[in-house]
């Protein structure tokens, strides 16, 4: 049985967690919201930009005029894996969703037979990742030095996608990220960013005839890699608003448990002290009845 001593060292201890989980908590509260804010002013933007794509992707189609990132290169051989990950653990089970979700990829796709390789952004995911797959690992994208994600990440990352797409070192990539849908849900999500897949509904067809000058191939061209920055732009604000509720709620959850815990060891530490009371009375009765 625990001394005094040592029970009352226990409760300190784990009072001194609970200000710093209580901290933690209120701190990713406070970029809850500014994430959410930016994570949710940018998704019309990409929506609409996808709507575009899909009318100008059904004009175009596949054909030999098309820019490659929507044509694609003609195999499906060889898949990148791109696993956005944060830099900062107390976070739950977020960075481990996404990439549970990634390995469950890459796991059926080298059983079709696929080749595989990983493009990671953030440190995360990273002792998973090299553990399951240490020789697949193309690719670290580092972010340590950002606080807040922003284009000029996700246009960097694009155009790094761009350039080994264009080299020939995959035919396909797969984009992982968690969607924030509110403090309590983070969705693990998987797109395809290369080729630009066509969505699966298009908007509604209008009585109005739209012309593209110069054209629809010429759009695509320049659209395309503009496209793809705003998807990766996008998937890296859902990715942070989701770190911070997470973050939020992981640290509420070790705030109540610290509690209890201090309840729980209080009960402890008063019952051993009423005993040690206890005894010493007695000693001291017998002690005089002896006299």
């Amino acid at each position: 049985m625990a001394s005094l001593k040592e029970l009352k060292g226990r409760i300190n201890s784990v009072k001194s967690t609970q200000k710093i989980t209580k901290a933690k908590q209120m701190v990713a509260a406070a970029k809850l919201r500014k994430a959410q804010a930016a994570a949710e002013a940018a998704r019309p933007y990409a929506e609409r930009l996808t709507g575009v794509m899909a009318s100008l992707a059904g004009k175009v189609g596949k054909n030999d005029q098309a820019p490659r990132l929507l044509a694609g290169t003609g195999s499906t051989q060889k898949h990148l894996l791109v696993v956005a990950n944060s830099d900062k653990g107390l976070a739950g089970a977020f960075n481990s969703n996404i990439v549970k979700a990634a390995l469950v990829k890459a796991r059926a796709l080298i059983a079709d037979g696929k080749d595989v390789e990983f493009y990671l952004i953030g440190r995360k995911g990273r002792p998973v990742i090299r553990r399951t797959f240490p020789d697949r690992i193309g690719v670290q994208f580092d972010t340590t030095q950002v606080r807040e994600p922003g284009f000029n990440e996700a246009e960097q990352i694009a155009d790094e996608l761009v350039g080994m797409y264009q080299d020939g070192r995959f035919d396909v990539a797969h984009l992982f990220y968690s969607r924030f849908q509110s403090a309590l849900a983070q969705i693990p999500t998987e797109q395809q960013i290369i080729p630009v897949a066509a969505p699966e509904t298009a908007a509604p067809e209008s009585d109005a005839v739209v012309e593209y000058e110069p054209g629809e191939e010429e759009i695509l061209e320049a659209l395309l890699p503009r496209y793809l920055k705003t998807q990766i732009f996008k998937a890296l604000l859902e990715n942070n608003a989701s770190e911070q509720g997470a973050s939020m709620t992981a640290m509420d959850n070790a705030t109540r448990n610290a509690g209890d815990l201090i309840q729980k060891l209080t009960i402890q530490y008063n019952r051993s002290r009423q005993a040690a009371i206890t005894t010493e009375l007695i000693e001291i009765i017998a002690g005089a009845e002896a006299l």
